[in-house]
């Protein structure tokens, strides 16, 4: 993971059930913050701010990554857009352009 931004772009992993897709995705992130290299970033848009809310048990695990140096950022857009800027637990607001700036210096993995 050592170079890599992950993009988030669900608050749930897979096109199945929401209640399992939201379980893998936990699953993803607590599996992911007990690596010895771990991602430069992990940027939130679209349904993925969700998993930045304390309404999701993700936002658990991101906050736990944001500990150890990951920057968590959340879509500003996207924020205002499902009115959550109150409900964020873990990250910070954040904009496209420095998105494009971190894929422009890093591999870029999506989770969808």
């Amino acid at each position: 993971m050592k170079n890599k931004v992950i993009l988030l772009s669900s608050d749930q992993l897979g096109a199945g059930e929401k209640e399992l897709g939201e379980g893998i995705l936990e699953t993803f992130f607590t599996v992911l913050k007990q690596q010895e290299e771990l991602p430069v970033a992990v940027f939130c848009m679209n349904r993925g701010v969700y998993s930045l809310t304390g309404e999701s048990f993700v936002s658990l695990q991101l906050k736990e990554l944001e500990e150890k140096g990951v920057d968590i950022l959340a879509c500003k857009t996207c924020v205002d857009y499902y009115e959550l800027g109150e409900k964020l637990v873990a990250g910070q607001i954040s904009g496209m352009a420095q998105f494009v700036e971190l894929a422009s210096k890093y591999e870029v993995l999506t989770i969808s």
